[in-house]
């Protein structure tokens, strides 16, 4: 060989040792990058909110620490101690390694190392995990998603102390652990993996995260497109009921981010499982964002996962708790971990927005990080705004096309009216089309069930989803929606209903007195098409604001109509002439009729039905307009429930037999309140005299709102018209109404 040629191998030898020696010193970490960790240090002591976090999080590993390592061979399902002890590991080998990262004490990092290869010793020879009722079993868990949710957690560990590990000791753990894990829940679980749902999206991001920290571009690639094979089969099912996967569907963190999202940021499983999603999806973009940063996710579809938490923040009560939309377990709350991370991700990579950080000063403690030291900072600086929370319409499914779900907020959230009229909502959606729920300061007035689960209670069917969930919460009778001939829409089956969806007829909130929505579905039962109109009004005729519901139903054959209200509370007052059964008997057999027990029933003899009862302290009456025949029945929750596993909570339904073109008309009036230190109940009585409906046909229908004084309102929503700029005339009983729109509202005169 010529030394010409000795000297230029030699050279370009000497050039790859610099570059890889650059690439190893320019390694900036994941999620907690070197310039973050620099002003961070240079900051200690200097940021309150950033600093109690710290040393709360200190606290809590020094003494974890103390403890020793426990890595049990895993045999529980959730709510167990094996399960309990090894979702506890993941969070500490995280949070262990952002304290190196921050305060430079080698005794987190060697802390991260021995959990590490514990895990290791144990993951060569451990099996599939022991409890089989998972579509995709894990092996530290009884399921693939918790394995997932270890790995997303233990990934971060390991970039927090990669360069601090000898090579040899990263050869050893990528081969004997991390890859192997990535595998297991990639290549061995397509079922799981290869899907769109929230289970898929941890999936991705754990085999995306270890991948970055690995530099394994082909775990990077797998993480962001999914495996590379045909869609599963239509039928398989998950642990929900759910189908797994829909032939020819995308798959992957980039399907996982395009399907479910709606442009507007609406997740279409509901709020409780976007804030579970909201983690995986955020901090796999945030890392992504930092080492693949041409990838553009964070702005990828319009910046829809920033707009996400906006969205995310606003389907919540006055107290910060999610809307049980779809599979929801009451209480959960922006208070959440994982919202603290999404509030922290979308301050720093948002335009700061200073709304963000009145919610960060809510929940209490920031991500320590980069996004969590920009928040403190920003709270320690004066930035904060109040994050108010308006009146909204969010478009459901990816294009925005799939029905949607709508928001009316009337004061300072004194009362929001939520109206669902949405896509199915993937395995976790649940047969409800045009369903509503009513809230007044946090308070449930009429409520949705939500989920039949008690998570992570071990007790109850292993801290999993109980049969009920299926047998009732699902079902169309557990909502406040129409339910035709005593069955859920679609049949109750996924494969029908995840084909179809509610259409938006309009929605107005212009006028903060007077806020309307309406929605249309004609698919939930085959021949028939139901409407429903719903108004959120203040008028000064009347103490508080009001809801005005008018639910259309227009068959072609007769049929039978059930109209649920599931409320809370104390019965004061009724005109309905019911009667009491002597025992306790399921007012069907299916469809969820079979958990309602019949306390009373009676048939309406007046004009109007009108139901009052007390509830922490306020007033409500239910005045719904009553048709000859028409029955009431009052239910209770809890029939065919030998093991307790659902709340034993009160309605009120509507039936009407043998109709075929029908309006539901009913408002919902809040009024007075009650103390009970000073027994001092005021304005108890409902101001309503008469609900009248002046006409119903296929081109209007109006009501006049009659009050104890006297007074008279009338309200005109168009069946067929719905253009902004229409002017419409209409004559009722010799008087004449004209307006513009799709709706008005005549005030009390």
């Amino acid at each position: 060989m010529k030394p010409s040629m000795i000297i230029s191998l030699l050279l370009v030898a000497f050039n790859l040792i610099v570059m890889t020696a650059c690439n190893a010193s320019e390694r900036s970490g994941l999620i907690l990058t070197k310039e973050g960790i620099t002003k961070i240090q240079a900051n200690l002591g200097k940021t309150p909110l950033f600093d109690t976090t710290l040393q709360r999080l200190k606290q809590e590993v020094d003494a974890e620490i103390a403890k020793g390592i426990d890595t049990p061979i895993p045999r529980d399902f959730s709510g167990g101690y094996t399960h309990q002890r090894h979702k506890a590991n993941f969070f500490l080998l995280q949070k262990a390694g952002v304290l190196f990262q921050i305060l430079e004490d080698e005794k987190y990092a060697n802390y991260v190392r021995d959990m590490f290869f514990q895990y290791e010793a144990m993951y060569k020879e451990l099996p599939l995990h022991p409890q089989t009722r998972s579509y995709a079993r894990g092996k530290l868990f009884w399921q693939s998603l918790n394995d997932s949710n270890w790995l997303v957690y233990a990934a971060q560990a390991y970039d927090a102390i990669y360069e601090w590990l000898p090579a040899e000791e990263r050869t050893t753990l990528e081969r004997n652990l991390f890859r192997p894990f990535a595998d297991h829940i990639s290549i061995d679980s397509p079922q799981f993996f290869n899907r769109v749902h929230n289970h898929s999206t941890w999936g991705a991001a754990a085999v995306g995260m270890i991948g970055l920290v690995m530099q394994d571009e082909e775990l990077i690639e797998r993480a962001l497109y999914g495996l590379k094979e045909d869609g599963l089969e239509i039928g398989a099912k998950d642990d929900d009921g759910g189908f797994l996967k829909v032939e020819g569907q995308g798959a992957g963190f980039f399907a996982n981010l395009n399907e479910p999202f709606s442009p507007d940021g609406y997740y279409t499983e509901g709020p409780y499982y976007q804030r579970y999603a909201m983690y995986p999806f955020l901090v796999f973009a945030q890392a992504l964002n930092n080492a693949r940063p041409d990838l553009g996710v964070l702005e990828y579809k319009n910046g829809v996962l920033l707009k996400a938490v906006d969205v995310l923040l606003n389907l919540s009560d006055a107290d910060g708790d999610f809307f049980p939309i779809n599979d929801g377990q009451k209480g959960m709350s922006y208070h959440n971990d994982a919202v603290v991370t999404a509030v922290n991700i979308a301050y720093y990579y948002g335009n700061k927005d200073p709304r963000l950080l009145s919610i960060a000063q809510e929940q209490g403690r920031v991500l320590l990080d980069d996004t969590g030291y920009a928040v403190a900072a920003g709270i320690r600086d004066g930035l904060t705004k109040k994050f108010t929370k308006g009146s909204v319409n969010y478009s459901d499914g990816a294009d925005g096309d799939e029905g949607g779900l709508g928001l009316i907020r009337y004061g300072d959230e004194d009362l929001t009216l939520l109206f669902k009229y949405s896509a199915q909502g993937l395995s976790h959606g649940h047969y409800d089309k045009l369903s509503f729920s009513l809230y007044g300061q946090g308070d449930e007035i009429m409520q949705d069930y939500g989920l039949a689960r008690f998570v992570n209670i071990e007790q109850k069917g292993g801290g999993n989803y109980l049969p009920e969930n299926k047998t009732w919460a699902k079902q169309t009778i557990a909502h406040n929606t129409l339910v035709q001939n005593k069955g859920s829409h679609f049949g109750g089956k996924y494969e029908i209903g995840s084909q179809h969806h509610s259409d938006l007829r309009f929605f107005d909130a212009s006028n903060k007195n007077v806020q309307v929505i309406s929605a249309r579905e004609e698919n939930a039962y085959p021949g028939t098409v139901m409407q429903r109109t719903m108004a959120v009004i203040k008028d000064d005729a009347f103490e508080k604001a009001f809801v005005l519901d008018l639910f259309k139903a227009s068959a072609e054959t007769k049929n039978q109509y059930d109209l649920p209200f599931y409320y809370f509370g104390q019965i004061l007052k009724s005109n309905l002439d019911y009667k009491v059964p002597e025992s306790l008997k399921p007012l069907g057999e299916k469809s969820g009729y079979q958990h309602l027990y019949l306390e009373a029933e009676g048939k309406v003899g007046a004009n109007n039905t009108q139901f009052s009862w007390l509830d922490n302290g306020k007033f409500y009456t239910l005045t719904t307009v009553a048709e000859k025949g028409d029955e009431v029945q009052l239910a209770r929750i809890g029939a065919n429930d030998p093991a307790y596993n659902l709340r034993r909570d009160p309605a009120i339904i509507f039936k009407r037999a043998e109709a075929k073109e029908t309006l539901f008309a009913s408002i919902i009036e809040p009024h007075g309140s009650y103390t009970p230190v000073s027994e001092s109940a005021v304005n108890s009585n409902s101001n309503i005299a008469e609900l009248r409906v002046l006409q119903d046909d296929e081109n209007y229908t109006a009501v006049s709102i009659k009050t104890v004084k006297g007074s008279t309102s009338i309200f005109i929503v168009s069946n067929k018209n719905i253009e902004a700029l229409t002017t419409h005339n209409l004559d009722i009983n010799g008087q004449a109404y004209s307006w513009s729109g799709p709706f008005h509202y005549f005030q009390s005169k």
